[in-house]
């Protein structure tokens, strides 16, 4: 009889955010005008520092690799969310469940070790500016960014491959989206040990680069201070302070969601949490780079100003 149970779940259902039913019309208001500012502000960054060449620099290189990550990251999930707030939900498939968290898994980890390439991006601008062009060529931010693509894919694979090899007996997933955890507690098998493996992985994947990135900005810091300027003081923080801004937040997110004891929060608590990672995060890349940094604010200027002037 449980062998039939294993055989029947072919697909499953999110349940999203029905325990908001009376909000969910105001939710997916809320939800689709930031899901459409991420994406304009996304794409307005790529735009610009393509086409301007005060930013082709490895700084701004990393910033549209991460902006076009945001933006790929936030199309594997949220249109599915904004279709079940408004009752267009439709189950989703095993292999449909498996694509969407590869996508989700391989984005969410290339975008932590983006942000530790822009962090060592920094450390080489303010530590060793003498030799930044030499140490950051543009075959190093290359193999940066696909390293950090490849760690991505990898995890993925194994955390897939892992969590589809069980069997599943319930099919109503309590979330908005293909995520691990949720998907796994659908199982009729014991998942202690694929929790463990998880646990580590995800440890592994926003504790490293998070320490990484604590480092570089110890480093910094420590050689900011010694400058004897007060001006220069503040410039050298002001060229940090946008990503700095974003590393924090993005990592403390993930921290939140993802190192906290399994049974800690309850399931709305959960959803809520998740929101601030697949809705908020993704925007404040493009708002704190625009609002914030200065190269941007004036490469948009100028972007701007020979379109009204052609």
């Amino acid at each position: 009889m449980k062998r039939e149970n294993h055989t029947l779940v072919t697909e499953f259902v999110f349940q999203g955010f029905s325990s908001f039913h009376e909000h969910k019309l105001t939710l997916f208001v809320v939800f689709l005008t930031l899901y459409l500012l991420t994406l304009a502000g996304n794409v307005i960054i790529v735009t610009i520092i393509s086409i301007d060449r005060h930013l082709h620099t490895p700084m701004y290189f990393f910033l549209s690799m991460l902006s076009t990550s945001e933006t790929t990251y936030t199309l594997a999930i949220v249109p599915r969310m904004l279709s079940s707030l408004i009752g267009l939900s439709q189950p989703i498939s095993l292999a449909g469940c498996a694509t969407q968290m590869f996508f989700f898994i391989t984005l969410a980890i290339n975008n932590c070790f983006l942000l530790t390439a822009m962090g060592y991006d920094r450390y080489v601008a303010i530590c060793n500016p003498l030799r930044y062009l030499v140490i950051m060529s543009k075959r190093v931010c290359a193999q940066l960014v696909l390293g950090a693509c490849s760690i991505g894919l990898i995890v993925a694979i194994i955390q897939i491959s892992s969590v589809f090899r069980l069997p599943f007996c319930n099919r109503k997933v309590a979330h908005y989206f293909c995520d691990i955890r949720p998907v796994m507690k659908l199982s009729c098998a014991d998942t202690t040990v694929h929790d463990v493996i998880n646990f580590i992985i995800s440890s592994l994947v926003i504790v490293v680069p998070m320490g990484l990135v604590f480092i570089s900005y110890i480093l910094i810091i420590s050689t900011i201070l010694k400058i004897a300027s007060a001006e220069g003081r503040k410039k050298a923080f002001a060229t940090c302070a946008s990503h700095l801004t974003v590393v924090i937040v993005h990592y403390g997110c993930a921290s939140i969601a993802y190192l906290k004891p399994k049974s800690e929060n309850t399931r709305d608590q959960d959803q809520l949490i998740s929101v601030s990672y697949t809705i908020f995060t993704p925007l404040l890349n493009p708002v704190v780079y625009t609002l914030r940094n200065k190269e941007v604010k004036d490469a948009l200027y100028r972007a701007i100003g020979k379109k009204f002037l052609a």
